[in-house]
């Protein structure tokens, strides 16, 4: 049994801050911050991104009835280094903190991990939070961006943006149900600008043994989103899940698919990142629970955990998917 249920785990508070691209898209005026400029009138972008974790974490603790200070425990991730962007953050406040890391899927991973403490009562708050941005992403696992490298076809847009949640045993209307733990699933792909097709079998894996664990289908669902398959991956996964007898209709997005408008911006086969499934359910997702125009949608957030390294020594790109279900309390 890998699907780990909540009992006594609620959403207090969320909040999102992201770049200009993500704010031209289709659910730009969803967010809490916005900018015109990816820099975000830092000087590198590096302070950039963790200049947005600051406002995504500011945002979740205005709207909340908490302060800072009522905050036990904080857990994040990020894609740079030694997760450079969550360590810079946290070193700030005097507060318990655990950094976690499963590349893109790190968003589920963080709050699945949170939901622990509270459910547990090893706190009565927990912090958790993401982000990526587009520039620090390409430097660190393909080629800087200023570089100008003609980009394939099959790359995703890594979304400049970070997302923050805040959960509590005090009930609200949205409730964290459950956290189904990832396997790390290697299909021998090995191409870091297809990304998306790496990941789909980990999706794959994820969701089906949900499914056996809890002897549920696509039925029991309003939606079920995966993380940044974006084009080629949703379409791969749609592909095994139909070969193997599932029928997902229209019940299955991609939050990479949402994020953009893959027909009229500039950004491939779609989004990608930390922030991409982070950012997409603190607005989109769980604003269609709130409003009480779906009842339960479950966050399959993917992961590549790809090194630069291995790819230079031709080795592949292992995955993973961590999926988190949302319902309306």
């Amino acid at each position: 049994m890998t699907t780990i249920h909540f009992h006594n785990v609620y959403v207090a508070s969320r909040g999102t801050s992201v770049g200009l691209l993500e704010k031209q898209g289709p659910l730009g005026n969803r967010f809490d911050y916005t900018h015109e400029d990816n820099t975000c009138q830092q000087d590198s972008f590096e302070k950039a991104e963790r200049y947005m974790l600051q406002e995504a974490v500011d945002a979740a603790i205005r709207k909340s009835d908490y302060s800072i200070k009522d905050i036990e425990v904080m857990i994040g991730g990020d894609l740079i280094n030694q997760l450079t962007s969550s360590h810079y953050f946290a070193k700030e406040f005097p507060i318990s903190f655990l950094g976690m890391y499963a590349a893109c899927a790190s968003s589920s991973l963080v709050i699945g991990q949170a939901a622990l403490w509270v459910e547990h009562q090893l706190a009565k708050t927990a912090l958790a939070f993401t982000s990526s941005h587009v520039a620090t992403a390409e430097r660190q696992f393909r080629f800087p961006n200023e570089y100008g490298i003609q980009k394939k076809e099959t790359t995703t847009c890594t979304v400049t943006g970070a997302g923050a949640v805040l959960l509590s045993r005090k009930k609200s209307k949205l409730k964290v149900a459950s956290f189904t733990v990832g396997k790390v699933v290697d299909w021998q792909y090995n191409d870091a600008n297809d990304m998306g097709v790496a990941m789909a079998p980990a999706a794959y894996d994820t969701l089906t043994t949900y499914f056996k664990d809890t002897n549920q289908s696509f039925q029991d669902f309003d939606l079920i989103v995966t993380g940044d398959l974006s084009k080629l991956g949703f379409a791969f996964l749609r592909d095994l899940l139909l070969q193997n007898g599932y029928c997902c209709e229209e019940k299955l997005q991609d939050c990479g698919l949402m994020i953009y408008d893959i027909v009229k911006q500039n950004v491939f086969c779609g989004g990608s990142g930390c922030a991409c499934s982070m950012c997409v359910s603190m607005t989109k997702l769980l604003d269609l629970l709130e409003q009480q125009e779906a009842r339960r949608i479950m966050v399959l957030a993917t992961g590549a955990l790809l090194s630069p390294i291995a790819i230079q020594q031709k080795e592949s790109i292992p995955c993973i998917a961590h999926a988190i279900v949302y319902e309306r309390s």
